[in-house]
């Protein structure tokens, strides 16, 4: 067993409630969810990294480890993360914090956290904290595991923010669906 997944699953037995998934995110969904980015659009963070799986893509999809930012709230992930990849910042707080951090000018944010088990409020402050830090066409790129999108709908339209749904990652347990949030009044000028 690799020490990252030993490390996952000690985690998972001493915190239920704060890790959401039964085992890492595998290299289809993490490689599903970098693919959005693109090497030199500017600084990226990511919400909820714990292993580092997605981190992995973020980083083979071209973006520099200066120009990575991870939020990451268990201790044990930031040690682990701080070790695997030198060079990317990361961040023992909440997500929340980014739009303190980065106020309008992130490329993308990249979220693993379960947004289906947040209570709506949170799960509010952390849309409103990402599209706060992200610069204008910037995109939130979320998955889930469920059969609807992460996002409350009504998180959505207090936002103002819509939902492109990528297709279903088979090849992950359990199967996940990556979505792509973008501002709606900024969506004409993404399509152009």
């Amino acid at each position: 067993m690799s020490k990252d997944l030993s490390l996952f699953l000690g985690q998972l037995l001493r915190n239920p409630r704060e890790i959401s998934a039964v085992v890492p995110s595998s290299r289809s969904l993490a490689a599903a969810m970098a693919a959005p980015l693109a090497p030199g659009n500017g600084p990226v963070a990511e919400f909820g990294p714990g292993t580092g799986r997605i981190t992995r893509e973020i980083l083979a999809r071209g973006v520099p480890p200066r120009d990575l930012v991870l939020y990451e709230m268990n201790g044990a992930f930031c040690n682990l993360l701080r070790l695997n990849f030198p060079g990317v910042k990361v961040l023992n707080r909440p997500a929340q914090q980014a739009a303190l951090d980065f106020r309008g000018s992130l490329a993308a944010v990249v979220s693993g956290l379960p947004l289906l088990s947040i209570p709506e409020p949170v799960q509010h402050d952390i849309l409103s904290a990402a599209f706060t830090a992200l610069r204008p066409g910037g995109c939130l790129v979320q998955f889930t595991y469920g059969t609807k999108p992460p996002v409350a709908e009504e998180v959505r339209q207090a936002l103002d923010i819509v939902a492109w749904s990528g297709r279903r990652i088979w090849q992950n347990l359990p199967p996940a669906r990556v979505y792509i949030y973008r501002r709606s009044a900024e969506i004409s000028v993404v399509a152009r």
